[in-house]
């Protein structure tokens, strides 16, 4: 199996989602891409100045990929016989953090607004802040997927059942995303780096931080057909549900842990209902993004069999 690289330049940075965007490399299921990503805000520099109501100062990325800026993302990579209906497998080798990092807040709960700047000690795992606040890092990518099938160009800011802005902080180095495939080559797209997050993302955004290296393994799964995105971490197993009403996002993402749990033990989805009542929990991924995220947890070793 073959290994990659990509880095944000002008040709690989986008800012949207498009079936209609060409690939900047094509891989074979099994390939490995490592990446090198930018923050969300497309900067080419650590910043320690902030003006409030105003988008974050100094040197800014640029790209030749005509649409709009939304997160920095870099790709699209393409997988050779990627169909609709198929599911791609996304194995997250290794995440590492560049060496600073952000976080905003403000809004309806507080007063005014603030930015906190973090450095960042990715051998340690740990950020502190100009304030001297220190947090433990776990790394991981806000953005992971590929577009819709419709075409045109599509929004970086919500999550959607083919992956984009999930940002769920259980996809860390070892953990696998299974995404379902709408597009001929998928087109698959990373960026929007964690630093740190909490389930929830409340003040709508995380560590914000670019990537010194995103490693990635891609696993076509022909036979695998997914309604809704899913995941395999060292804890457990996770379904993901996502929609403007969060009790929505809830119910779509407990549908999909209860065919789970039915599938891998070979019972009936009311018996798979009940056991899942015992020993799954439902977490709020983010509620930010314009479309709210839930995520249930099956744990390893729960259910005997």
């Amino acid at each position: 199996m073959a290994t990659y690289a990509v880095d944000p330049d002008e040709h690989t940075l986008h800012g949207f989602f498009s079936p209609d965007l060409s690939p900047v490399l094509t891989i074979d299921s099994g390939d490995t891409v490592r990446f090198r990503t930018l923050d969300a805000e497309w900067a080419l520099e650590p910043f320690t100045t902030f003006t409030p109501g105003g988008p974050p100062p100094g040197r800014r990325a640029t790209t030749k990929v005509e649409g709009p800026i939304g997160h920095a993302l870099c790709g699209p990579v393409a997988i050779r016989g990627a169909l609709p209906g198929m599911t791609l497998a996304v194995h997250i080798n290794a995440i590492r953090p560049g060496s600073w990092g952000w976080t905003w807040a403000g809004g309806e709960l507080v007063d005014g607004e603030v930015l906190h700047f973090w450095t960042l000690d990715a051998e340690r795992q740990y950020g502190r802040n100009q304030h001297g606040h220190r947090v433990r890092l776990r790394p991981f990518m806000g953005v992971m997927g590929m577009p819709p099938a419709e075409a045109g160009q599509h929004s970086t800011i919500p999550p959607r059942v083919t992956g984009g802005n999930i940002d769920c902080k259980e996809l860390v180095a070892g953990s696998t995303l299974y995404l379902p495939i709408a597009t001929p080559g998928g087109l698959f797209s990373v960026g929007d780096g964690h630093a740190a997050q909490g389930d929830g993302e409340v003040s709508r955004t995380a560590i914000e931080c670019p990537m010194d290296e995103v490693i990635l393994t891609f696993q076509l799964h022909a036979d695998l057909h997914l309604a809704t995105p899913r995941a395999e971490t060292s804890q457990g197993w996770l379904t993901f549900g996502f929609d403007t009403d969060l009790d929505v996002a809830a119910r779509i993402e407990l549908d999909a842990m209860i065919g789970l749990i039915a599938d891998q033990y070979g019972m009936a989805r009311v018996d798979a209902l009940a056991l899942a009542s015992l020993v799954v929990d439902l977490r709020i991924t983010q509620m930010v993004n314009q479309v709210c995220g839930v995520h249930a947890v099956l744990p390893h070793g729960a259910i005997q069999h």
